[in-house]
């Protein structure tokens, strides 16, 4: 059975230091780290924002002091979303807006037991209404085209993808078969509409899964993998946008490179703060990293 940080005491939760490490096996590295035996993008984008923040979560496995209403409403709205897609999977019809807002709901009581930081002006009622126009946006949206085939929802993979790094674990939100094509869709919430920034700064999740999928690719006629995202806003008036990239080798290879060379950092017990304006103000490890002696 493979452990979370939070199932292991707090002896086994220090790292040892460098020179004590008895082997430098990625997976036994990560086994020693973090309990668990693979690494997942969010892990690494984890330690990009802040490494001593990686620390508190993964390795040490404190709880947070409090979780954002925004990470609380996203996996919300990606319930409910979920919802529907099983329904359009099974052939049956669509949920209807109050039983797509009652999994909302009921996942926003199920997230976390940490206290929720709202932003200003938002409350739990506030949110509420605005899943309500959120999902009724949603409905009205065509997810899946004529020619699709939903071949996962929700599908957790995972593979030996990148050199010198435990496997990498991916949750995938959906899988189709887009015409010759095997099509990786990510729904995303967002306050404003997306453009091509966002698009390039959400692209290396999305690569790395393409290179997880290579075996369902193979299992369909060694199809071609695209990649897509479906942003829901967060406006006063929700859009429901599309957002494709074609990925290529060359962007791929760089991104397995970068993630190659984060998990080395992390592998050397490389923790330590980065201060930031934006990231400090809602980061829920204040507290222990006021009290982080080095």
């Amino acid at each position: 059975m493979i452990r979370t940080a939070r199932q292991m005491s707090p002896t086994e939760r220090i790292p040892l230091p460098i020179a004590d490490a008895p082997c430098r096996d990625p997976t036994d590295i990560a086994l020693q780290l973090t309990g668990r035996d693979y690494i997942s993008y969010s892990s690494i984008s984890t330690y990009m924002t802040c490494p001593l923040k990686y620390y508190f979560r993964y390795v040490a496995g404190l709880e947070p002091d409090f979780v954002s209403s925004s990470l609380i409403f996203g996996g919300a709205i990606h319930a409910a979303i979920e919802s529907h897609m099983q329904s359009a999977l099974e052939g049956a019809e669509p949920p209807s807006l109050d039983e797509l807002v009652d999994v909302y709901e009921r996942a926003v009581k199920s997230e976390s037991d940490a206290p929720i930081r709202y932003g200003k002006g938002e409350t739990a009622d506030s949110l509420r209404g605005l899943a309500i126009r959120m999902l009724t946006a949603f409905r009205a949206f065509d997810v899946s085209k004529s020619d699709t085939r939903i071949v996962a929802i929700e599908e957790t993979l995972r593979g030996p993808v990148i050199a010198d790094c435990p496997d990498l674990l991916g949750r995938l939100d959906l899988v189709t078969l887009d015409g010759d094509s095997l099509l990786i869709t990510d729904f995303k919430t967002s306050r404003s509409s997306w453009n091509a920034e966002n698009v390039r700064q959400a692209a290396p999740q999305q690569l790395l899964y393409t290179e997880l999928v290579q075996p369902l690719a193979e299992a369909f006629g060694d199809r071609p993998i695209r990649v897509e995202w479906i942003v829901l806003t967060k406006t006063k008036q929700p859009k429901v946008e599309r957002h494709e990239l074609t990925p290529d080798a060359a962007q791929v290879k760089w991104t397995k490179q970068m993630v190659r060379r984060v998990w080395q950092a992390i592998a050397d017990r490389h923790f330590y703060p980065s201060p930031s304006a934006m990231n400090c103000s809602t980061c829920p490890y204040q507290a222990a990293c006021r009290e982080w002696d080095g």
